[in-house]
């Protein structure tokens, strides 16, 4: 396949053909994301006390350690993790998370109060935790899928990974269990010091929401492996390492019907990534054959 100059420009490609693409569709999806993620921590998460990782989760403990509200101390912590973000992951990294990081602070300020207006007068909080659940896996689902993310948590994962040499989801899995099981520790539950309960609430909210997400993005696991055969392999390879920071192989391939040899490329995504990867291939070679298998385990490699 032939490319101008220009089109031989990744930065181009990546901004004009991927980003780009259904922009509006993507725009509308990233406001219902961030609005759900949102909705579902202000009226089911925080009223009662269920935290489940990440930035959000960390602001229901300092609200009662320090008192602080969550949509202040959620906006606060959004604006830092974006400057730290410029300063140690770059320009480049730092852009596509900016609109999540502004939207979904906004929505949970707005939606701040709702948990008062909207009252689940249930006995039972593990019915409430798993509509709450439900919701934010919809909600991060939808984000992630159209290749944008809500910032936050995302942003120190990326950080972890880039200096400490850890998977993103790794770094993610260690975040939110230092949070999740920290939190037993310091929310009190009818005048109890520890809440382990609500720790257990919240394992069986990640997992649901974990499983909502990926479900949204096809499949179950948290890595995709992609088997591509291309007659670009030039700039597929230099794509995949170059703007979204991924480790590729090179296999060798023969066709069985015509004897050709081709180079078959193969590289596993993490799911959140599955969509930047699949347009940007498809950018690259319209004609580009792609094999995608759920990765339950890699070693090394996310």
């Amino acid at each position: 396949m032939w490319f101008s100059k220009k089109e031989e420009n990744l930065d181009f490609i990546f901004e004009s053909k991927i980003l780009n693409k259904n922009r509006i569709k993507r725009y509308i999806y990233l406001i219902i994301g961030c609005f759900l993620l949102a909705f579902s921590f202000n009226v089911f998460f925080a009223p009662n006390n269920i935290v489940s990782g990440g930035v959000s989760g960390l602001a229901i403990v300092i609200k009662n350690i320090f008192g602080i509200s969550t949509s202040t101390f959620i906006l606060i912590s959004y604006i830092i993790l974006l400057v730290l973000s410029y300063f140690l992951l770059g320009k480049e990294k730092t852009k596509y998370t900016i609109i999540g990081s502004i939207l979904y602070p906004i929505f949970v300020y707005i939606t701040q109060d709702f948990g008062a207006y909207i009252n689940f007068d249930v006995d039972n909080i593990l019915l409430v935790a798993v509509f709450g659940a439900v919701l934010n896996g919809i909600g991060s689902g939808l984000t992630f899928k159209y290749g944008f993310s809500s910032g936050g948590s995302d942003i120190i994962c990326m950080i972890i990974s880039k200096y400490f040499k850890v998977s993103i989801g790794n770094a993610m899995r260690i975040i939110n269990t230092i949070i999740i099981i920290g939190s037993g520790f310091f929310i009190s539950k009818s005048g109890e010091i520890y809440a382990w309960e609500n720790v257990m609430y919240a394992i069986i909210v990640v997992y649901i929401v974990s499983i909502l997400n990926d479900r949204l993005l096809l499949g179950l696991s948290q890595s995709k492996s992609f088997y591509i055969i291309t007659d670009n392999e030039t700039m597929i390879k230099k794509f995949l390492m170059q703007k979204l920071g991924m480790g590729v192989t090179v296999l060798e391939g023969r066709g069985g019907y015509t004897g050709d040899r081709k180079k078959v490329l193969m590289c596993v995504v993490p799911t959140k990534s599955y969509f930047l990867a699949k347009e940007g291939i498809l950018a690259l070679d319209k004609n580009a054959i792609i094999l995608i298998n759920d990765v339950y385990q890699s070693e090394g490699i996310e």
